[in-house]
């Protein structure tokens, strides 16, 4: 008996459990993806996942840095 049966494939999560939602981008800052993608992810085929997580390096430059806290302070 081999446990190949209980292996799925599928794209997995690109979910780092930090789950912030960016207030301009509206992306989650631990995975990238859209709040509607996280959302439909069980959902979706494993084409269109693997679309979302080749795009997600892209998005990265849509996250602004903050503009306060500890650094701000410490630049003055």
């Amino acid at each position: 008996m081999t446990d190949d049966i209980w292996k799925r494939d599928e794209v997995q999560s690109p979910c780092v459990k930090i789950c912030v939602v960016h207030p301009e981008a509206r992306l989650c800052t631990g995975c990238l993806r859209s709040i509607d993608e996280i959302t439909q992810w069980s959902r979706m085929s494993p084409d269109e996942r693997r679309a979302i997580v080749d795009d997600l390096p892209s998005r990265a430059g849509q996250l602004t840095k903050r503009r306060g806290g500890r650094a701000a302070r410490r630049a003055r």
